[in-house]
């Protein structure tokens, strides 16, 4: 009957064979699951006469026979757990302890429980039941299309189908075939089915969710069939399309390569998007070899509470949801196994180890089997130590011990026989001439500032200083010893008193879940005993604190916190951002009152979040307070572990190690690098080095101290075979150095011709009484002739402020011939030059959260200074004309033929620039007009469009929701909702919200932090906004002004408010007088001018911005083409639209300003050029400088600025 059952199911999956048959397929749909999916049914019940002669009646058969079969196998782990864990079969260890009764030991007098042999013999016949039952369930879920993709959960199912990364053709087929098989297997039971392909573009197969149906299917089959290759995997625009259908209860995404954009942004769109929506989200990982993948999509599905399901075609380990839970409860029973046999061995003998053989041991190799030994009493209570002195940091203790502090640097030995050169200037030799005692007595030795010493050596006092140098080494060592043992060969040595542990328990960590513990244990016995407050943070992918708040560090607490470290399961990624924002916000809410707080890490990789993100958090919450952040890094050197487990973010040990580095610098903190081989880097350690190897180099010093002082003692030694006075003589000798004989004296006559070459043709001083004169050197120079200083003639002289004259000097010499005298200028005066340089300008890339009036402040083109005008045409640069008496007329200056020129605003000006200046400003120019549109677009995207820029830390938004803004209540609640998570959060701005119609309604009574508990409740209470009424805005304003420590109020309306505007003006300026309050206002679809015009006062009366989105759109364009086609300014080009809001207006105009400069450097460049030709073209130029003014019209140009 088997076979003709089989045939029957292969015959049921033709069409064209049921139609010949004369069944419609249509009949197929009233059933649940479909009859061409083949089963095997095993075990069959006895005909009884009742024989299968129709081809319905098989159909019916299979369909009954297959729902028992799927009836208990298809359900998520969780949902066949809550009726098959150990729990709900009743098999723990509590409940087999319930079966036993209670006994006193007549020996000891002590209560013990007494069960008999039957019992546990029951009870492990039970366990070893729910051991093999998990073990078909897991050979099951790796069966088939659910080892490819998982259990599809769900009735009307969307399949999201990645198909970038398919570029290889057999992966291509491989991917195709197995799509099939889960059609075939799965999907073909739901009732809807929905279908998109995407890659940089999406693809959707039918534009809503069609019924199951033969011809759907079969269409579904085709469409996998003709999948093709493409781009980059734009998961968020997949998302973005497929979540606007509504009908679906269940989302499969399945993807193969790392998508495009970040966890972040799409768990945010994700989880905005479900709110109030049952939507289940499974999320496939096909065949990804890359980390990134796995990690994006495994906890976007942990994010939404989804399921994930890992696959690899390499390799046969799964890493699925289902499949974990199920591993977690079969390793529990395996456990609980072993210790039935560790407690009741002596009682039941050897028939628990026979049981335990027969268990299946097909999928041990799944279970970690490489943990850490346990150290002996692992999980006994602490043996506390009191320290017998206050630990310090390295740093601290070399302020006490180090060679400085205990006087023993070099330069502090040295320097009472050290002796700077004395160095003097002779004015007989005019030069500088040094001693020489030096070469005879001392050595010379550089100093640690760079100058040169004269020491004096004593090679007594240097010995005695190298074995004090030695002393001090075998200290060091003896420290570095003390620090690369016990609990500070892990922790370093923990100084502070108030202490939070951040301990890394992610899912990586499995294997060395015993060594974290033990590190635990070791730095709670050895260092908290002493401390005065401390807490325990773990971190996976949630937070799991042990207490609250700081508890002191008594005995009784370090006990319940091992106790409760014991406890700790790995699981989950490496949520670091957020274990260290719960310790600076809640243990650490008071630093700025306490000091000497610290926070200890221990890790074993990179976190989940970016490091220049966690650099800047920990720079800000440490700067300004007694607060550290240390790293303790445990260096794991298998990539990935026996189970296949791989980390969030890859990262090698080396970058891990210099990502740490980086934050604890910007934290102030140290750094303690380890792993099973030892210690590979601690700052605690390196700084003890460092002094180590400064006493090293002393020492060396020293030793060549006193080494070239026994040279130069030796070849200093007097020879005994030459006399002593003979010996004197050849030193006198040697010394003596050929002279030079005196320049003669210059006569009266010289020093007349070198005066009268001085004063350049002036009179000669009559009041020359002598002539200054040195002795003759044989090195000295004869010095240029100077006359003395005159007589002060204050009777004959006007009191007036001296000019200072411009300094020069000369350099007089003899000529050949006769007594002549000649001369020669070595420094000429200085000139100072009037023309102006384009500067080169450097703008900020990162957009800075300020209005347009505070940016143009700092970058404007006047702050610049690129004001065309200004920078070209300045007074000097006038055409000058003046009357000719002679001639009779006015007549241009002889420098107007040389530069061209042209009539600015009806005034005749000369270009001193040349054309490759101008062309260096329109570089300049063209930079700071990219900026400022860049600027533009940055302010016309997300949130900034409507509400403009949140400047305050403090901020009450105010929405209007009367009646008027029914038909925009939806776009601005939108827009609103990316507000709040893309202005408020992410810049963390204390706010609360507030709507108004004919009532105001307030989302709290007060602000609040940003967090993502409270951003989620404020966008709840947003999508429940309902236009209706009038717009009372004074209202609203007078309750967001009782709000306390509120800086500015942000005002979104869409018309006149209903009471006087005059009325609400005097208002407002009365209760700014008790509370200075800023009022941005926003205008939404606003054409009345009136309106406009009041919430354009009300932001002027009260320091607030006036924002108004119309003409964004038109905004965007302009700029995208500015910045693809050009920026030249012609009539052509794309201009902006008129934009009212303060903001968008002031940037404009100062884009209209620099396009207008552009233009005009543009078109002075081509003047320019023009003279140029003109000017080389002209043969007889002498002539052309000497023509009339008239002519010079004619190479002028008109320009307008």
């Amino acid at each position: 009957m088997d076979a003709c059952v089989g045939k029957m199911a292969r015959l049921l999956d033709n069409d064209q064979f049921l139609e010949k048959v004369g069944v419609s397929t249509k009949s197929c749909l009233l059933n649940r699951h479909p009859p061409w999916q083949g089963f095997a049914v095993t075990d069959p019940e006895r005909d009884n006469g009742l024989l299968v002669t129709h081809i319905n009646q098989a159909h019916d058969l299979l369909s009954v026979q297959m729902m028992k079969i799927e009836s208990k196998k298809v359900q998520t782990t969780e949902e066949w757990l809550r009726n098959y864990s150990l729990e709900s079969l009743q098999l723990t260890l509590e409940h087999l302890i319930n079966e036993g009764s209670i006994i006193l030991n007549s020996r000891n007098a002590v209560e013990e429980i007494e069960l008999t042999e039957e019992m546990v013999t029951d009870f492990e016949s039970r366990l070893s039941e729910a051991v093999e039952l998990y073990q078909q369930r897991i050979q099951w879920l790796l069966e088939d299309s659910r080892k490819v993709f998982g259990l599809i959960k769900g009735t009307k199912v969307g399949l999201v189908v990645d198909v970038s990364g398919m570029s290889c053709r057999p992966r291509l087929l491989n991917f195709q075939r197995d799509l099939l098989c889960l059609i075939d297997e799965q999907l073909c039971h739901k009732k809807q089915l929905y279908c998109l392909s995407f890659s940089t573009e999406i693809s959707s197969l039918w534009e809503s969710p069609k019924n199951i149906s033969v011809h759907v299917l079969h269409e579904a089959r085709q469409w996998v069939q003709q999948l093709e290759p493409g781009g980059s995997c734009n998961l968020l625009k997949a998302l973005k399309h497929v979540l606007t259908v509504k009908e679906l209860d269940s989302l499969v995404l399945i993807v193969g390569s790392c998508p495009d954009q970040s966890l972040e942004i799409l768990a945010d769109y994700v989880q905005q998007c479900m709110l109030g929506r049952k939507l289940l989200i499974h999320a496939v990982i096909y065949d990804c070899i890359n980390p990134a993948s796995l990690t994006v999509l495994k906890n976007l599905a942990e994010v939404v509470r989804g399921r994930y399901h890992c696959y690899s075609s390499k390799g046969e380990n799964v890493d699925s949801s289902d499949v974990d839970l199920l591993l977690q409860e079969y390793q529990k029973a395996k456990d609980l196994i072993n210790s039935i046999k560790q407690i009741f061995q002596r009682r039941i003998g050897g028939s628990l180890i026979s049981r335990i053989a027969d268990v299946s041991t097909k999928y041990t190799s799944t279970t970690p089997s490489n943990f850490l030994p346990k150290p002996p009493k692992h999980e006994g209570p602490l043996v506390i130590q009191i320290p017998s002195f206050a630990a310090k940091t390295s740093r601290d203790w070399l302020k006490t011990n180090g060679l400085k502090a205990k006087k023993l640097n070099l330069y502090q030995v040295l320097a009472p026989n050290a002796f700077s050169p004395v160095e003097e200037f002779v004015p007989i030799l005019q030069k500088t001439v040094s001693s020489t005692v030096h070469e005879k007595a001392m050595m010379q030795f550089e100093w640690h500032d760079g100058t040169v010493k004269n020491i004096h050596v004593d090679p007594q006092v240097l010995y005695n200083y190298q074995k004090l140098l030695g002393k001090m080494v075998r200290i060091y060592e003896r420290r570095i010893d003390w620090l690369s043992v016990a609990s500070r060969g892990i922790w370093g040595s923990v100084c502070e008193r108030r202490v939070v542990i951040l301990v890394d328990i992610s899912v990586t960590n499995s294997t060395y879940i015993i060594h974290i513990q033990h590190s635990l244990r070791l730095l709670l016995e050895e260092q908290m005993s002493n401390k005065d407050y401390f807490n325990i943070i773990a971190y996976g992918n949630d937070v799991v604190p042990w207490q609250p708040e700081l508890v002191p560090s008594q005995s009784e607490n370090l006990q319940n916190a091992w106790r409760w470290v014991l406890s700790l399961q790995c699981k989950g990624s490496r949520n670091f951002m957020t274990a260290l924002r719960r310790a600076v916000e809640v243990d650490f809410k008071d630093k700025d009152k306490h000091k000497s707080q610290g926070m200890y890490l221990l890790t074993t990789g990179i976190p989940d979040q970016e490091t220049h993100a966690i650099s800047a958090y920990v720079a800000e919450t440490c700067r300004g307070c007694d607060l550290q952040l240390h790293v303790c890094l445990f260096s794991v050197m298998e990539d990935v572990d026996s189970n296949g487990i791989i980390s969030a973010r890859y990262a090698s040990p080396t970058e891990t190690a210099i990502a740490f580095k980086e934050i604890v610098q910007a934290a102030n903190g140290r750094f303690h690098w380890f792993g099973e081989a030892g210690i590979f880097e601690s700052d605690d350690i390196n700084i003890i080095v460092s002094e180590m190897e400064k006493a090293i180099n002393y020492s060396r010093k020293c030793a060549f101290l006193v080494k070239s002082l026994k040279q130069r003692s030796g070849n200093q030694s007097v020879n005994p075979f030459i006399p002593e006075r003979d010996s004197k003589m050849l030193v006198k000798k040697e010394k003596r150095r050929p002279q030079k004989w005196p320049s003669p004296k210059p006569t009266a006559l010289s020093l007349a011709r070198m005066s009268i070459k001085d004063n350049h043709g002036e009179e000669r001083n009559a009041n020359i009484r002598g002539l200054k004169w040195r002795p003759t050197s044989a090195k000295a120079e004869i010095p240029p002739a100077q006359t003395v200083k005159e007589w002060p003639q204050i009777q004959n002289k006007r009191k007036h402020k001296s000019r200072k004259q411009p300094e020069f000097s000369m350099s007089v010499f003899y000529t050949d011939t006769g007594r002549n005298v000649g001369a020669v200028y070595r420094k000429y005066p200085e000139t100072v030059s009037i023309r102006k340089s384009v500067p080169s300008v450097t703008l900020p890339k990162k957009e800075e959260i300020c209005s347009s009036k505070q940016w143009l402040a700092k970058y404007s083109i006047k702050k610049l200074k690129l004001e065309l005008p200004r920078l070209m045409f300045g007074p000097h640069c006038t055409h000058q004309k003046k009357i000719v008496e002679c001639l009779h007329k006015k007549v241009s200056a002889k420098y107007c033929t040389i530069f061209p020129s042209v009539e600015i605003n009806g005034v005749v000006k000369h270009l001193q620039f040349q054309a490759k200046e101008l062309e260096s400003y329109a570089e300049q120019i063209e930079k700071v007009l990219q900026r400022y549109v860049q600027r533009i677009q940055w302010l016309l995207s997300g949130s900034r469009r409507l509400f403009g820029t949140i400047l305050e830390a403090n901020v009450c938004v105010l929405i209007d929701t009367s009646g008027s803004m029914e038909p925009y209540l939806p776009h601005v609640t939108k827009e609103l909702t990316s507000l709040i998570w893309e202005q408020l959060r992410k810049n963390e701005v204390r706010f609360n919200l507030l709507s108004f119609a004919e009532n105001t309604e307030s989302w709290r009574e007060y602000l609040v932090e940003a967090t993502d508990e409270t951003c989620h409740d404020a966008v709840q209470w947003v999508s429940r906004f309902r236009a209706y009424g009038n717009t009372c805005i004074l209202m609203a304003l007078q309750k967001a002004f009782s709000f306390q420590d509120t800086e500015a109020l942000y005002v979104l309306t869409d018309g006149k408010p209903d009471t006087s505007c005059s009325l609400i003006l005097k208002e407002i300026e009365r209760l700014r007088k008790k509370q200075d309050i800023k009022i941005h206002t926003i205008s939404f679809s606003c054409t009345d001018r009136r309106a406009n015009e009041f919430l354009k006062k009300l932001a002027s009366q009260t320091g607030g911005r006036y924002h108004c989105c119309f003409g964004d759109v038109d905004g965007q364009l302009a700029a995208h083409r500015m910045l693809t086609e050009g920026l030249d300014g012609d009539d052509d080009d794309p201009v902006f639209p008129y934009f009212e809001g303060d903001d968008l207006k002031k940037l404009t105009q100062e884009v209209a300003k620099a396009r207008r400069f552009l233009k005009q450097a543009k078109s002075l460049k081509l003047l320019i050029e023009k003279w140029n030709v003109n000017q080389k073209d002209n043969s007889v130029f002498k002539k052309s400088a000497q023509l009339p003014a008239s002519s010079g019209k004619s190479r002028r140009g008109t320009l307008c600025l």
